[in-house]
């Protein structure tokens, strides 16, 4: 009786469904999270009576057939990159990405790591940072005499030093953008690196065509829908119930069975 390993991988890809709707649900105020959502393939298929083969010697062939599939597999944890809600928080260093691009994070390795959370802060050389003190590429350095900083929309960084009328340049924000985003690996802290999926990253200023604009003083929030996911949660409960109650009704029939005399 198959229908006893069949409904096993339906309960196991349904405890995965729900591990990836907790961890969305987790993260719904980690600033830049994308949700994940769970896809699933069936398994291979016996064939009892295959299709198209013949029927008889006057040549009628099979119409349908029979096959039976074993299961359900996870296929993939596919990322959802839709814009998350701009929450302003009038810190000069908090920077939000309206539109397409990702921020570029230098890591202690050396390896360009890429995040949509703009939460940024100085070092104590006066270099922007990130909350675990990773650099922001390209390097941006506020004079340690800066009484103000504007970022405007195109990523051009203006610091006011004490003593001067004008603003002075001190650096140009850079953004990357990837031709299928979904490939890049999450390896927490908020940070995705490169893969062979995701393919290269194309660099830009932003408000250039094919990026997004910064926007000084807020961060973008988490796309998570509470709402939804709660339904998410419901239906995937409901549906490792329903699993469930397949091995119960096949364990019945495998004792009525047992119990034949």
């Amino acid at each position: 009786m198959q229908s006893l390993n069949i409904a096993a991988t339906g309960m196991a890809a349904q405890q995965l469904n729900v591990e990836v709707i907790s961890n969305n649900i987790a993260n719904m105020n980690t600033t830049g999270f994308k949700r994940q959502r769970a896809e699933f393939q069936d398994l291979l298929y016996q064939d009892q009576r295959r299709v198209g083969t013949s029927s008889s010697d006057a040549g009628t062939t099979v119409p349908s057939g029979i096959q039976l599939g074993l299961g359900v597999k996870t296929a993939a944890t596919y990322r959802i990159n839709e814009q998350g809600a701009l929450l302003r928080t009038d810190n000069e260093f908090d920077l939000a990405i309206r539109g397409e691009g990702l921020f570029q994070i230098l890591l202690p390795n050396n390896q360009t790591a890429y995040t949509r959370a703009g939460s940024f802060q100085l070092r104590q050389d006066g270099t922007i940072v990130t909350t675990d003190g990773y650099t922001v590429q390209p390097g941006i350095s506020i004079p340690a005499e800066t009484l103000s900083v504007t970022i405007n929309e195109s990523g051009q960084v203006f610091a006011q030093i004490d003593g001067q009328i004008a603003e002075q340049n001190v650096g140009q924000f850079q953004l990357a953008t990837f031709q299928n985003p979904a490939g890049l690996e999450n390896i927490g802290n908020n940070l995705l690196l490169e893969t062979q999926a995701s393919g290269a990253a194309a660099t830009g200023v932003p408000g250039a065509a094919g990026f997004g604009q910064l926007q000084q003083g807020f961060v973008e929030s988490s796309n998570v829908d509470p709402v939804q996911e709660i339904t998410n949660l419901i239906t995937a409960q409901r549906a490792y119930e329903l699993n469930s109650k397949v091995i119960e009704t096949s364990d019945q029939m495998m004792s009525t069975v047992n119990n034949v005399r």
